[in-house]
């Protein structure tokens, strides 16, 4: 156990010194960014920077002057230290990948009220100075001896920065025509107009005109130049909205008020709707806090206990998606409670088989392993404390669950005690399907709408501008 001890006031002599080194890293800027409220973009935005007077991101000053705080209050005089004043001079900046040496010393100590004066300087590792100042403090009259506490590992994560990248890689291409199925309440209808707005799709929104226009005007959204088709409620609704796919006028479906039933029954009519060969499976792209890039998770929406065969196309709708986002072979891991083959749980027979079945180009464009429980397909860590050799193990884009019960209660975990954000779409069909919760927000559907978007495009399915 590490512990931290002060020096008294009757210990300290004039000269005494205390340091501490560190290099600036990014999440040291963002820490010190969020915990002042301190956005000047010279610190957190490389793009300004590189204007600005030095070039280059910078550390806030105060940085280097919370640094001398912590030598000062763990180290010199240490805990029961009380600051009275101190004053800074900032002489040169601090880049990032900086290394600076913290260094306070003794000058001076008065016994009234056992008050201590210490210089400060931090220094760069040539030596230059880049802050020099003064403290003065109250020094400690007793002896403290106490086990260094152990501060809580910190994860930065900017909420929806990947969602914002997907839709960023849509600025160059065609709007998609797309039936807003229902789209009566204020997120749905927010959703595909932003999206609209952004230039994304064009939306045709389809559903009970009024009520449509009432959500509108309630929510202060122009719908000069937007086209309605007026039906007089949700079935209506999903059912004009597969016409028109069915004859080439939209190129996707975007869900809104109404339940999914609703919406997919006049899709998986085999005689009037959008079914094909491939079975149709819902996907949902994760922004996930923890995870270093997007995450897959199919299918929780849609197949209840998808056998075999219904997997294999649940997997190639899930690799081609990935596909159409710019992921060339995406790694693929297909989930189970353990990592061997035991008769008695099925999803580790089907795992076994679905990697056959890629080995013989029944699956294409990915890399598939499994069985896999969960922990091997997303922590590195797991992996090697299981000495597991994949390709896939630990470094998963898609995490293929053994039915609905299991994908449903992962995706809602990742959401609500991993702090993700959750985007959807339903492949398979004709036309992608934009398929969001009731509750999602705006960013969502936007990622949603990005995700569909990318897919005509890259399937080149008609119907966009």
């Amino acid at each position: 156990m590490q512990f931290i001890e002060n020096k008294t006031f009757d210990e300290i002599t004039i000269g005494d010194t205390a340091e501490l080194t560190r290099t600036l890293t990014h999440q040291d800027i963002e820490l010190f960014a969020v915990m002042s409220g301190d956005v000047n973009p010279a610190h957190v935005d490389a793009e300004f920077a590189k204007t600005d007077i030095f070039h280059k991101v910078i550390a806030h000053g105060m940085w280097g002057g919370a640094l001398i705080s912590a030598v000062l209050g763990t180290e010199l005089p240490g805990p029961g230290t009380i600051y009275l004043n101190q004053n800074l001079s900032f002489r040169r900046p601090v880049g990032l990948g900086d290394t600076v040496t913290i260094r306070v010393t003794v000058t001076d100590k008065v016994a009234e009220h056992h008050h201590v004066t210490l210089a400060c300087l931090c220094l760069t590792e040539s030596g230059e100075v880049a802050i020099e100042g003064e403290a003065l403090v109250i020094a400690p009259t007793e002896k403290v001896r106490r086990p260094r506490v152990m501060l809580p590992e910190v994860h930065l994560h900017e909420r929806g920065a990947r969602f914002k990248e997907l839709v960023k890689a849509t600025q160059d291409l065609a709007p998609v025509v797309t039936a807003v199925v229902h789209p009566c309440d204020a997120l749905s209808l927010e959703g595909a107009l932003e999206a609209g707005a952004q230039g994304m799709i064009v939306p045709v929104l389809i559903g009970p005109k009024a009520k449509i226009e009432s959500v509108a005007a309630e929510n202060a959204r122009d719908l000069s130049g937007v086209r309605i088709i007026d039906v007089p409620h949700s079935h209506a609704a999903a059912a004009k909205a597969v016409e028109l796919a069915r004859a080439g006028e939209v190129a996707m479906l975007m869900k809104g008020k109404l339940h999914t039933d609703e919406l997919l029954a006049p899709v998986v009519d085999r005689d009037t709707g959008l079914r094909t060969e491939r079975r149709m499976s819902h996907i949902y792209a994760f922004d996930v806090p923890t995870y270093p890039k997007p995450l897959m998770i199919s299918d929780a929406a849609i197949n209840i206990f998808p056998q075999l065969p219904e997997k294999r196309d649940i997997v190639q709708n899930a690799i081609d998606l990935c596909h159409a986002l710019g992921i060339a072979c995406p790694k693929v891991a297909l989930l189970s409670a353990v990592e061997t083959v035991t008769l008695g749980i099925p999803s580790t027979v089907d795992a076994s088989a679905l990697c056959k079945m890629a080995d013989h180009g029944q699956i294409t464009g990915g890399q598939l392993d499994g069985p896999l429980a969960f922990d091997n397909a997303v922590s590195a860590s797991a992996v090697a404390a299981k000495g597991i050799t994949s390709n896939v193990a630990g470094d998963a884009d898609i995490l293929i669950v053994p039915d609905l019960e299991a994908g449903n209660m992962v995706a809602k975990q990742l959401v609500y005690l991993a702090g993700a954000d959750a985007a959807g779409l339903v492949l398979g069909a004709r036309v992608p399907i934009v398929l969001t919760s009731r509750a999602d927000d705006v960013m969502s559907r936007l990622a949603s709408c990005a995700m569909a978007q990318l897919f005509v495009h890259h399937h080149g399915i008609g119907g966009h501008t």
